[in-house]
């Protein structure tokens, strides 16, 4: 085929590199143009030769799906011979899982070591003074909030069209969990909240009403706080005075405390509430989530081609470790370290499915 009306120096800018990269890209356009309109004269052909020419959307199926994404509904109509279109909504279960957090007073000494709690005395002289009452643990409520929207296209490569590969995205909300104290451990985060500003109160020397001082035992057992883990780039320092060589003060300035060995102590992450006397976290990925997978499916029942069965099993991609980012902002993800408890054993988990595994039962019913 001549193509030369439709550009002179085709020939050469295609076989000579030193041609300006503007007629390169025009040259690539011109052979792109020209492979697609030859692929759909083959195909036109094709298709006229054939006894019957295939029509897309011809019939549409309404489904029901259930499986590691959640409930569903969705809808499929073919977008080729071998293609089908499918789009729909999916939601997660609000499922609740309880995680508990012990409640402890931090307090090092000059050598960094962690000093036993003294929670019980701490919380008997605070409920002395305000009557409220701290328990020494707190049940953190987690649930699902996972939703997405899909398009998925599947893929049949073979004739019997029971293998399909399939190939989309899902999209929703960035945050897919979240974790909640219960009602029941409001009033403990309350007297925890009310001890910690009593402490500051006593530490800065301010009255805590008219006049009203409170003493320096407020001080010996330090702030109360939920601790989670370590902070993994933060260390515990203290202030060392200087003096110059006639003993005269010079100034103070900050060092890392060691531990035996030598080696810096990680500063403990302590969650406390927030104004509202409340401690939460929350789980957040892409917002746009990629799909790869395959699948097989059938007749449901024997004689009846309205109603179709189909198991799909593939991958959602959200975009890496999912960040738990509590209420103050610390991400457990990145920023924290040796977590305790049962609250550990979800973080080590969510932390290590890097893609959301995705396995599904589907139901079809032929609408046209």
């Amino acid at each position: 085929m001549d193509i030369s009306p439709f550009y002179p120096n085709f020939s050469y800018l295609c076989t000579h590199k030193q041609g300006k990269s503007e007629d390169m890209a025009t040259c690539k356009i011109i052979l792109t143009a020209l492979l697609t309109a030859i692929t759909v004269n083959v195909a036109t052909l094709q298709a006229q030769n054939d006894k019957a020419v295939f029509k897309a959307f011809n019939h549409l199926d309404v489904g029901v799906t259930l499986g590691s994404t959640g409930v569903g509904i969705d809808l499929a109509s073919p977008f080729g011979k071998y293609v089908q279109v499918r789009t729909g909504f999916e939601i997660m279960p609000r499922i609740e899982m309880n995680m508990n957090f012990e409640i402890e007073s931090f307090y090092y000494d000059e050598n960094g070591k962690l000093q036993p709690s003294e929670f019980e005395k701490m919380a008997d002289k605070l409920e002395a003074l305000t009557n409220y009452h701290a328990n020494s643990s707190v049940v953190m409520v987690g649930k699902p909030t996972l939703w997405n929207y899909k398009l998925l296209f599947d893929v049949f490569p073979f004739r019997n069209k029971h293998w399909h590969i399939t190939a989309g995205f899902h999209w929703g909300p960035s945050k897919i969990a979240e974790a909640v104290n219960s009602l029941q451990d409001a009033p403990s985060l309350v007297a925890v909240n009310i001890y910690n500003k009593l402490y500051e109160k006593a530490e800065s020397g301010e009255p805590v009403y008219k006049g009203i001082f409170l003493g320096s035992d407020w001080l010996e057992y330090g702030r109360l706080g939920v601790r989670v883990g370590e902070y993994v780039d933060r260390y515990l320092t203290k202030n060392v005075v200087e003096y110059d060589e006639y003993g005269d003060y010079i100034g103070t300035h900050e060092e890392f405390i060691l531990d035996e060995n030598g080696n810096k102590i990680h500063e403990p992450y302590r969650m406390e509430p927030d104004k509202d006397c409340t401690v939460s976290a929350k789980v957040e990925v892409n917002s746009f989530k990629p799909y790869l997978g395959f699948g097989y499916g059938g007749r449901l029942l024997k004689n009846d081609d309205r109603y179709n069965i189909s198991f799909d099993a593939g991958v959602m991609f959200w975009g890496g470790t999912p960040d738990i980012i509590t209420h103050d902002g610390t991400n457990l993800s990145k920023d924290v370290q040796n977590i305790e408890w049962r609250v550990g054993d979800y973080v080590r988990l969510i932390k290590g499915v890097k893609a959301y595994p995705v396995l599904n039962l589907r139901i079809t019913r032929r609408l046209f």
